[in-house]
């Protein structure tokens, strides 16, 4: 399995408040192995997954900055069709302060035939979950009503040295394991250490951050991450109305980057005003070069980032 195979990120939605005709709502799958991560739930979130070509089976969980409904309106929409499917896992969903009642009303107002388990999760400054290979958390984000960012990183892991263990005439099989998992083996009477037969593979990390003013909770998210998914709503020529509605500029975007040592920088949830994202991707490459546009259906691999 390769790097790309791993862990990719695919970009479901675009836009802020109003959907164009070539931006959707904000909506983005993370995948890593077995995960399928969909953060924030915007309109028309199940159609964007099939025009990427993805099931819905895909999913194990949905994270929800917020419940503004730009960023969660295709919830009912995508849950239904779980539902329906014959999703068998536990779904499990993180969301601020308030995402109980807020599921609790919109299973009131819309006829569910719920057909699977669901797993509801009210974080703030917490550890969403941790698997064996995956750390994800969450801290409070500046906006009008509850809202959160994430961030999710990757544990680094070792990769066996075949030529050397080939040399050393260790076969393939559990002692080869042990070593991948940091174990010390004894072969042909002898201790191996796994620092002389792996590399230690640093594991990639991912931060969200949307629907927030500049804040200190925004840099640590991002600090050092290998791909900032970052709102970009207006240019810096609106930053007074950005500052207004409690959104970022792109320059802020590129500022936040360059400050928190970000690798790549992917601005998105972009205004209606803008008909291209040109004049926002100049806007904050004069911050931080290393950034991109998102579009809707975009993929990013992150061994390439």
């Amino acid at each position: 399995m390769t790097v790309s195979e791993r862990m990719q990120l695919t970009v479901l939605g675009t836009s802020a408040m109003v959907p164009t005709k070539d931006r959707n709502h904000s909506a983005y799958l993370l995948t890593h192995k077995t995960e399928g991560l969909i953060m924030d739930c915007g309109e028309g979130t199940q159609r964007q997954l099939k025009l990427a070509g993805i099931p819905p089976s895909k999913i194990t969980r949905i994270m929800l900055s917020h419940w503004h409904g730009d960023h969660t309106l295709g919830l009912p929409g995508l849950l239904m069709t779980m539902s329906q499917s014959g999703y068998s896992e536990t779904l499990q969903i993180y969301g601020p302060k308030g995402t109980k009642q807020h599921l609790k009303s919109m299973f009131e107002a819309f006829e569910f035939d719920m057909r699977m388990r669901i797993e509801v999760h009210e974080v703030g400054k917490d550890t969403l979950f941790e698997t064996e290979e995956l750390i994800v958390t969450s801290l409070p984000l500046e906006h009008g009503i509850p809202c959160i960012g994430f961030r999710i990183e990757e544990k680094d892991r070792r990769r066996i040295n075949l030529a050397k263990t080939k040399k050393m005439g260790i076969p393939e099989g559990p002692l080869l394991g042990k070593l991948q998992r940091g174990e010390e083996i004894i072969w042909k009477g002898k201790p191996v250490h796994p620092k002389d037969t792996t590399e230690l593979i640093k594991g990639k990390i991912v931060a969200l951050v949307t629907d927030t003013s500049p804040c200190k909770n925004a840099h640590i998210l991002a600090e050092n991450a290998d791909l900032l998914i970052c709102e970009a709503s207006y240019t810096s020529t609106l930053e007074e109305k950005a500052e207004e509605y409690t959104h970022m500029t792109a320059r802020q975007a590129g500022q936040l980057a360059s400050q928190a040592g970000v690798k790549k920088l992917c601005i998105t949830h972009f205004s209606a005003r803008y008909i291209t994202t040109n004049e926002l991707l100049e806007d904050a490459r004069t911050a931080f070069q290393e950034t991109v546009a998102a579009h809707d259906l975009m993929k990013i691999a992150l061994d390439k980032v």
